[in-house]
Parts: C-alpha cells; structure tokens; sequence
C-alpha cells in the first residue's frame, strides 16, 4: 500500500510517499480503508523532532514507526478478533496511534465511531484530534452559558473548535489571532476579535471566566491577571524550549495554582471513543462545524503538512487518500 513515510527529522523534506506493507488488525483492532486523513499541529511537531524530548518517545534519529498521522476517515475493511462494535462496511472517522496517513490504517476500536452521517469523509477525518482536544478543554474549564471565554489561536484547529463548542454552550468568545483570520474566527462565533500582532490580550481591560490558550505567547502572570477571581486558565500545548517545549510552563503552572483561587490547568487530551459519539452528535446538528482551508491530494502530502506549518492555515488541512464515501448531506 502507499503511506507517507518519515524518514528523519526536519522539514517537509522528511516526508515521502512510498509502498510499505499493508498492516492487518491484531486484537481489539480495525483496519479501515482512509479516503481521508486529517492533518493536525502534532504531525508538524513530531516531523521536525521538536521538542526534542519527544525523540525520546518516538525515535532519536527518525520514528520508530515511519508511517504518520492520525486523524483518518474511511470504511471499516477488517476487524481483529474481540471485536463486537464494528464490521466491515462500517463508515468510521478514527484517532491512530500513527499510521494514519497511509492507504490502510489499524486503530483500535475503542477509538473508532461511525463517522456523522452529515458530513463527508474530508470533513470527518478532521474532526478526530482537533475537536477532542477542543472539547476536553472546555470541559477543564467549565464552560457554560455566559461565560466570558479567551481563546488564545483561535484560527487554528484546535482554536476554531474551541470557538464553535464555547459559543454553542453560550458562551461570550473572544478569539486571538491576526487580523487576516478575524473573519474565520468571527464566523466560527466569537464576538471579538483581538489582532495579536498589533494588541496584547494581557492590557485590553477585559477579564475572563475561561481562558484556553493554545500559543503559550504570554507569561501565566500576565494571563492570571486578566482571569476573574475565580476563573479557570486551560494550557493546551503551544510553544516553549527546543528541549522541552510547553512542560515547563505546564508544570509552572500546576506548582502555582494551589496558591490562588484561580484554577491552572494544564490540559493533556486523551484518545476518548465516547468523545468521538459526542463530536459525531455536535456535527449532526451543526453545532460542530469543520472548516477545511486546502485538501491535498495523496501524492502531495507532504505538502499538507508543509501548508499547516507556514502558520497560513484557517480551520484545517486534509489529504485525500482513497475513493470518497458518501455523506447524507453536505457539510
């Protein structure tokens, strides 16, 4: 089958399609057939080797696993024994564990559900890392009607998720990004929108219930002074040391917050299959609603990749790997 192989770390130049051996479902896996794969800011990372503590999990020199990716929609084409939830013909949207970029990927089946019926299977492979981190950052938070929500890379996947869900919640949202983006983000339900490149979130006056930030760009001073006494400040990722990235500032975080009323939560998204069934309801009645900017063809992923890292990206990035399947509706 084809996938698209990491060969080492760097650029987009580490990436090539290649042939590589089709995987088979051991216990408690599916094999599905991807007709699409969702790209997300993990591959970026984890194609640049950066931090460089994440070599130690997945290869000092190049992955251990070559084949990447994660995010993946398509039709169940085998299932492994134990397997009681799932059947061949099944169309799904899945989180791998890599191997997500290929034209077969093997997930267990914990992390695999039926794709939403409203949507195709571009949209649906976008849905999987993006949006489950959205939504159990929201959840740390404690997102609910009125609040008064900052979020911090609010053009990004991750961001334009946390717009959509917060604001369906009823939530008031403010969004961070450039100005060119603002519409993307007002369009995705925020009131405001701060340009971050000419205004400092930090000094606008304005306090907030829920901050979730996504960048890392402030100190966790500055933010905790525009939190509400008792609101709650989400980490999620965002930049940091070569070394390290954002662990420090996540476990400065932790160490900070039993001295004040404020809740510092630093936010590790899990794979979750029940998260997955609540996405698939959110899309289906349109409160969760995938912006793809670009869908790459499969030859070209590795400029998908390339494309979600220039930073230029509003929504997501998809490659189209196999043949469509239908939707009910479209998106």
């Amino acid at each position: 089958m084809r996938a698209l192989v990491q060969n080492g770390y760097g650029g987009a130049e580490v990436l090539a399609v290649a042939d590589v051996p089709e995987p088979s479902p051991g216990r408690g896996e599916v094999a599905i057939a991807v007709s699409a794969a969702g790209v997300h800011a993990g591959d970026v990372w984890i194609m640049r080797g950066e931090p460089l503590l994440i070599r130690a999990a997945f290869g000092l020199k190049r992955p251990r696993r070559p084949v990447v990716g994660r995010d993946v929609a398509g039709v169940v084409s085998a299932v492994g024994e134990g397997v009681t939830t799932l059947a061949v013909g099944d169309r799904v949207y899945a989180e791998c564990d890599q191997g997500g970029f290929a034209e077969t990927a093997v997930v267990a089946a914990a992390y695999a559900r039926r794709a939403p019926a409203n949507l195709d299977d571009v949209h649906a492979a976008v849905i999987p890392v993006s949006a489950t981190t959205a939504l159990q950052a929201l959840r740390l938070g404690r997102v609910g009607p009125g609040d008064r929500v900052l979020v911090i890379g609010a053009s990004g996947g991750v961001g334009t998720y946390a717009v959509q869900l917060a604001t369906a919640l009823g939530a008031q949202v403010t969004g961070v990004a450039s100005a060119a983006k603002a519409d993307h983000v007002r369009a995705a339900g925020a009131i405001r929108v701060i340009d971050h490149r000419t205004d400092d979130p930090t000094r606008g006056g304005h306090i907030y219930d829920v901050i979730i930030d996504l960048v890392a760009a402030q100190s966790l001073t500055a933010l905790i002074g525009i939190l509400a006494p008792r609101g709650t400040l989400v980490l999620s990722a965002g930049t940091g040391s070569r070394v390290l990235g954002p662990l420090p500032r996540m476990a400065a975080a932790t160490l900070r917050s039993p001295f004040t009323r404020r809740r510092l939560k630093p936010l590790a998204a899990r794979h979750s299959g029940d998260d997955l069934e609540e996405l698939r309801a959110l899309a289906e009645d349109g409160r969760l609603r995938p912006v793809v900017d670009e869908v790459v063809p499969f030859d070209r992923a590795p400029d998908a990749v390339a494309r979600l890292a220039s930073g230029e990206v509003r929504g997501k990035v998809a490659i189209r790997v196999g043949a469509a399947q239908p939707s009910s509706t479209a998106p």
